[in-house]
């Protein structure tokens, strides 16, 4: 089964070089990853250079400042270098005439966009419009829409962001259990999670297994239940109608999104 890490971050002077990622990587057995820039970066010259020492193996999510009217020039010039997608708040908005000139460049440039933001954010009616406004766009919502802090029912704001599966342009990010439980103390073995929200399920519900992705938050995960864990907890705890299923949420969908440098 292909296995694609959708949500990776390396950096050489924060978190873990690319080399630490790989490691992981070969000993879980996961065979692609998308690298995303993290939040106040602009330079994405590390992503692009590991993306190209190894080939077949990553796929770049960069960051541009959003905030200078350089900024659609900038993503044409990451993309001209190997770039598949951008990241992008819901609540971005370009200086200018046009305040969704950054999103209608991602659009023309025929990339994704992965999401980062709050459950409240995702659930705006000004989000969804930007997902109206680019049909052809795809639009990934990162970390489950920002769910992992409503772990109690009815999920009122967490439904209202799965809503926006009716469009089928967004896809949505599944993380490790570590980000929507919380770690037991004192320590249980073997599955330390015993009361697991439904909002995976749910997710998968909404969104059906072709529009899913897990991703393992590397490094932070490292804080939470760890790399090796947030891959096999989620595997074998969350309910797949399926194996085929499982195998879109954990591999083929990402191949259908991104060429990892191809």
């Amino acid at each position: 089964m292909l296995i694609v890490d959708t949500h990776c971050h390396a950096t050489p002077y924060w978190f873990e070089p690319i080399e630490i990622l790989l490691d992981q990587m070969t000993r879980n057995g996961v065979d692609k990853a998308a690298l995303i820039q993290i939040r106040g970066v602009y330079d994405n010259a590390y992503l692009i250079e590991c993306m190209r020492r190894f080939p077949g193996r990553f796929s770049v999510v960069t960051i541009v400042d959003t905030d200078r009217p350089e900024a659609p020039d900038q993503l044409e010039e990451w993309v001209r270098q190997g770039a598949e997608g951008v990241r992008l708040a819901p609540t971005v908005r370009s200086p200018g005439s046009d305040p969704l000139a950054i999103w209608r460049k991602a659009a023309d440039l025929g990339i994704v966009v992965s999401s980062l933001g709050s459950a409240e954010e995702f659930a705006s009616p000004e989000f969804e419009s930007i997902i109206k406004e680019f049909p052809g766009l795809s639009i990934i919502i990162e970390h489950l829409g920002g769910a992992g802090g409503d772990r109690t029912p009815p999920h009122n704001t967490y439904r209202k962001v799965l809503s926006l599966s009716q469009y089928s342009n967004t896809f949505m990010k599944i993380p490790g259990l570590g980000e929507i439980c919380s770690r037991p103390m004192p320590f249980i073995q073997p599955m330390p999670f015993s009361d697991i929200p439904p909002l995976i399920e749910m997710a998968v519900e909404a969104f059906g297994a072709k529009r899913l992705m897990w991703g393992s938050d590397f490094p932070p995960v490292a804080a939470r239940e760890g790399y090796r864990n947030a891959l096999r907890f989620t595997m074998e705890q969350v309910k797949f109608a399926s194996e085929e299923d499982k195998e879109w949420v954990f591999g083929k969908t990402a191949a259908t999104l991104f060429r990892f440098g191809a």
